[in-house]
């Protein structure tokens, strides 16, 4: 059976209009959370009562992020068996396991954990509370750790066999799975965008209460905290993004060949394209100003290993299709006759290629009919979008460095005990606050994007794992879904802009600023 291309447009395009969605909310918990730790801890320690409201107004905010980002995920998981259950019943037994963890430890746990937080203040001693906190910043990132787990799997299938008797993936070792170095790498980097995330949202609030004029001490001391915080961060996210990067190269390179828009495999170490505008038609880069060695060194950290091009590496693809139409020969062969040992003999030698013979399904039933113009077609199918990937990489990059400067310098600031002394420095702070969701946004896109047209890398081509519904159906349930999160969209937004509005005196966390001291009230000391 042909996939009707329409079915498998939609399925996509609703799965990464609710993943984007959702991942708006998904950073900012990861990261206020942290910081409200830190200023819990110095509550604790200090017993300063400020410390106390300012957990207390910062976690209103945490809170009605928490609850969206559950409802957003919830429902977004309804999609494997609307839209994906192909893709579920193939891949499940090894996909679902994570997703089952984070779901009965880590997600109710996390649950747990927000109830005590909001709940116990007047209920537990600070030590306990205190505590509390600590384990629910835990519980947040042990959330993302299990679902980053699962989706490195996607990226880079390790710890995993196709079975021919059950025609399904199966798990050979979890270890594999657990510790696989591309989730590995992605944790770390996704965790710390998040935390750039959490720091920007502090900072730039508090830099719209020093602009008008209120909360001065309340908005000084999370600037600090923020600005701290954020600049860790920042640089982290860019020494875990070479971690990251260096997992990309290792094990998807066409989506490194793609980000790089290098057509042609360049002599080792190859240069990194600063600017340029790739030509996907004539297979070129106008006007490309490159920086020689850098992306040798970042992509293979030596000077004698090159990076593949797109065109090798297409050229690479036609020899694992023609591999895997053998695979998939044999494997028809055990579905009549289990025993026969001839065909094990191909399948076991070629099962790793069988999933590049299934990029051939999209335009034929039978893989085994196809011709030299079909699998160079195939071939050439698994190179993602080009430009896209391109500037989106280049953009989240430089957001990256532009944080990195900007926490710099609020922490200099900071230091210096002159927070609301430029008024322009505040303005470009609250100006920023849509800058880290952007770069997290252009992250994932340049992640699961530059994986096209694979939804497991080299084992399921993305059109076999759709459901067998039709595109009316796939655009009923897309409009549901756009108008459901639209409806949340437009409650998050009025929540935010109203209790962050509101301030921690409008909240009664905090005594209003006399009129005659708030522009002169100077920086209490922590």
């Amino acid at each position: 059976m042909i996939i009707d291309a329409d079915v498998v447009t939609l399925s996509r395009l609703q799965f990464a209009l609710t993943a984007l969605y959702h991942f708006l909310f998904v950073p900012l918990t990861l990261g206020i959370v942290w910081i409200l730790a830190i200023m819990e801890s110095v509550y604790v320690m200090t017993g300063r009562e400020v410390w106390k409201r300012m957990v207390q107004f910062w976690g209103v905010l945490f809170g009605i992020n928490f609850a969206m980002g559950v409802a957003t995920g919830v429902t977004m998981e309804f999609q494997f068996g609307m839209n994906w259950a192909y893709y579920a019943h193939y891949v499940g037994d090894v996909f679902g396991t994570p997703l089952a963890i984070e779901g009965l430890m880590a997600f109710f746990l996390e649950a747990t954990l927000v109830g005590l937080f909001f709940m116990g203040w007047n209920r537990m001693s600070r030590v306990s509370h205190l505590l509390t906190t600590w384990f629910l910043a835990l519980g947040t990132n042990l959330s993302a750790l299990w679902i980053l787990i699962a989706n490195g799997w996607m990226q880079n299938p390790v710890g995993s066999a196709f079975n021919a008797e059950t025609m399904r993936m199966e798990v050979t070792s979890f270890s594999e799975v657990m510790f696989n170095t591309v989730a590995q790498a992605k944790f770390v980097h996704t965790v710390s965008a998040g935390y750039v995330v959490g720091s920007m949202f502090v900072l730039s609030i508090s830099a719209w209460f020093l602009l008008k004029g209120r909360n001065i001490d309340f908005a000084k001391r999370s600037m600090t905290v923020a600005a701290s915080f954020g600049l860790a961060a920042a640089l982290s996210v860019v020494v875990l993004g070479d971690e990251s990067g260096y997992a990309v190269s290792e094990n998807q390179k066409m989506k490194m060949a793609a980000i790089e828009a290098m057509w042609e495999t360049e002599p080792a170490p190859a240069s990194f394209t600063l600017f340029g505008i790739p030509d996907v038609e004539n297979h070129t880069t106008h006007y490309a100003l490159r920086i020689p060695w850098v992306m040798g060194l970042i992509g293979t950290r030596s000077i004698d290993k090159p990076i593949p091009g797109i065109a090798n590496l297409v050229e690479e693809t036609k020899g694992r299709i023609n591999n895997g139409i053998l695979a998939y020969d044999a494997m028809l062969v055990l579905r009549e006759d289990k025993n026969n040992a001839q065909a094990k003999a191909i399948l076991a030698a070629h099962d790793k290629d069988m999933g590049y013979a299934l990029l051939l399904k999209r335009v034929m039933d039978d893989p085994r009919k196809a011709t030299p113009a079909d699998i160079q077609k195939a071939a050439a199918s698994t190179i993602p979008n080009v430009p896209v990937l391109f500037w989106a990489f280049r953009l989240m990059v430089a957001c990256g460095f532009y944080f990195i400067a900007l926490f710099g310098f609020m922490f200099w600031q900071a230091s210096k005990r002159q927070l609301d002394k430029r008024p322009w420095l505040l303005k470009l702070a609250l100006w920023s606050l849509p800058l880290p969701w952007l770069a997290a946004e252009l992250g994932w896109i340049v992640a699961e994007y530059g994986r096209q047209p694979w939804a497991i890398e080299g084992i399921l081509p993305t059109a076999l794992g759709v459901s067998s519904v039709t595109a009316g159906q796939v655009w009923t349930s897309l409009g549901g879904f756009v108008l459901f999160y639209s409806a949340l969209a437009v409650i998050d937004a009025v929540l935010m802009v109203k209790y962050a509005k509101k301030g921690p005196d409008g909240l009664g966390l905090w005594p209003p600023a006399h009129p005659a001291r708030a522009a002169t009230n100077a920086p209490a000391h922590a």
